[in-house]
């Protein structure tokens, strides 16, 4: 079996232009923006550019691909023209991703802003109600599960199991973060730890709901809650808590991506992922 590794590309120059970068340090899979994730206004993709991004990707060795929202977006705002202006651009998101063919789309649960969890996830919750209703149906929403920094909504594991509740499996997965995890109090490191944990997951939420790693070491101690991303073995996690996830029968066919520092001309990416394939015992 091919393991689906890779790493958040640059779309500098176009967005078929992440393939050849992709390629280059080794990609088996891949995650993206498709606009700038730090401005609210998305650049619209064209009909050449979306032929373009799938032609080079049927063309690429690279299987599946990501895309991650916009950071600004926050969805479980109680500031009416926040929430709205979200999720204009949430849904923006989604009709990019249906026109460039990716499958997939990372988002954070957002920030409820002292107002409280439970109203937080409600107001999230109602937000889906109102996308889901104009939405592709080919594109599926990942929750990315957060380091539970300030009133970041998505730590707990039982945030998502809310937010996931009653929505169909076809529309709405999960992308685990390790370091997210790690900072948010959870035990990745040691092998007892790594599967209490799963378990945990699995009770709430079901391993089969993932559908996407982010693979990240943590530069802060586990429960920290803080979200700074180290390479692979160089945190919190280390080589031992990624050979524990790496060496699971159970998750070997989930994409696994890279959201580390990468280094001058991606070497750093070259050099995670081939400590991934190692700590999984891939002889390529």
């Amino acid at each position: 079996m091919t393991l689906l590794l890779g790493a958040h590309m640059s779309i500098a120059g176009g967005l078929d232009k992440a393939f050849e970068r992709g390629e280059a340090v080794g990609c088996t899979a891949m995650q993206v923006f498709t606009a700038n994730a730090s401005r609210w206004q998305g650049k619209p993709v064209t009909t050449d550019a979306a032929a373009r991004f799938r032609e080079r990707w049927q063309a690429s060795p690279i299987g599946p691909v990501f895309s991650h929202d916009s950071y600004l977006i926050n969805l479980a705002s109680q500031k009416d023209a926040l929430w709205q202006k979200s999720k204009a651009a949430f849904l923006e998101e989604l009709q990019r991703c249906h026109l460039l063919g990716i499958k997939g789309m990372v988002m954070h649960p957002g920030a409820h802003l002292d107002a409280g969890e439970a109203v937080g996830l409600e107001r999230v919750r109602c937000a889906f109600d109102d996308i889901l209703a104009q939405a592709p149906d080919d594109v599926m929403i990942l929750i990315e599960n957060t380091a539970a920094q300030g009133s970041c909504l998505g730590g707990p594991f039982q945030h998502i199991a809310t937010l996931l509740a009653d929505y169909p499996a076809k529309r709405f997965g999960v992308c685990f973060d390790t370091c997210h995890a790690c900072a948010a109090g959870y035990d990745l490191a040691s092998e007892t730890g790594y599967r209490d944990t799963m378990a945990e997951f699995d009770r709430l939420i079901g391993l089969e709901r993932i559908q996407l790693f982010h693979v990240n070491d943590s530069k802060k101690e586990r429960g920290a809650r803080v979200d700074r991303h180290a390479h692979i073995g160089e945190g919190a996690i280390g080589r031992s808590g990624f050979a524990n996830l790496m060496r699971d029968p159970r998750l070997a066919h989930i994409p696994k991506i890279l959201e580390t520092p990468k280094g001058e001309d991606d070497h750093m990416d070259r050099a995670n992922l081939a400590l991934l394939r190692e700590l999984a015992g891939d002889p390529a």
